[in-house]
């Protein structure tokens, strides 16, 4: 009986033993700490307006997860332009990988042109919500920031009766994965527009009221600057050509005077 009890007791201690190997590998036995940003691309619109009420995260560990915003309500996209944001959420997830992200809208959302605004339709927008990729592996006590990018300019869509509509183009990135340039043109009566132009996309940029522009979000590598100005006010095009991107570094390009 001794022998028996014994050997009960050494397989109870290995089971434990591995229970306890197999529960500390499990990243869902911690959190982690996520902000989420709003931020966009600029667009030749007066505003473009989204009703951003909640956001679900699709998590390895737990599936979906729906989160409420701090402020929902409507947001205009362009307000936050060249390098500026919004903190929109500050939740906890559990540990492990996240793969998808959902913004579920309400009904007010519009896109402002002349003056006159203009109903955006966004079908299965307010049910199943506005999808798109985030691949992340959440660490336990980790603490992330992650910046949801519009491409407001791509993301309106005109269509064939002459009503509009959100097809939303939307980026993710981290301060991990955040390649940034930085410049300013002049004067502002060229109107400009300025390019960034790598092998695989290309980004857009409105300068702001003091002529500076920010590309955020940006892949590594080498890019071409093309600053577009006005033809018919009587402005010539820039290039600033072989403009290197690394992540955690903003790259200055300086002052670019166009002329006519």
């Amino acid at each position: 009986m001794k022998k028996v009890s014994l050997f009960l007791v050494s397989a109870l201690l290995v089971m434990a033993g591995f229970m306890a190997c197999e529960k500390s590998d499990k990243t869902s036995d911690g959190t982690a700490r996520m902000q989420l940003y709003l931020t966009d691309d600029p667009a030749q619109y007066e505003k473009v307006l989204i009703d951003v009420q909640k956001i679900e995260i699709h998590s390895d560990v737990d599936g979906w997860i729906s989160f409420n915003i701090l402020k929902p309500g409507v947001y205009n996209l362009l307000d936050f332009t060249n390098g500026l944001d919004t903190l929109i959420a500050d939740i906890t997830l559990p540990a492990g990988k996240i793969s998808q992200m959902r913004l579920i809208l309400g009904n007010n959302n519009s896109v402002v042109i002349d003056g006159v605004s203009h109903p955006l339709a966004t079908p299965s927008a307010q049910q199943s919500g506005l999808k798109f990729n985030i691949h992340q592996d959440l660490q336990v006590n980790g603490s992330y920031k992650v910046w949801i990018d519009f491409d407001a300019a791509r993301s309106i869509v005109v269509q064939g009766n002459g009503n509009y509509s959100l097809k939303p183009v939307i980026k993710t990135y981290t301060e991990l994965t955040d390649g940034r340039i930085k410049g300013i043109v002049l004067p502002l009566t060229a109107r400009p527009v300025v390019y960034a132009i790598n092998n695989t996309d290309t980004s857009a940029a409105i300068p702001n009221a003091a002529g500076f522009y920010l590309f955020s979000g940006l892949p590594e590598g080498t890019y071409k600057i093309w600053i577009d100005g006005d033809a018919t006010a009587g402005f010539s095009d820039a290039v600033i050509e072989n403009v290197t991107v690394r992540f955690g570094v903003v790259t200055d390009v300086g002052i670019t005077t166009l002329v006519p």
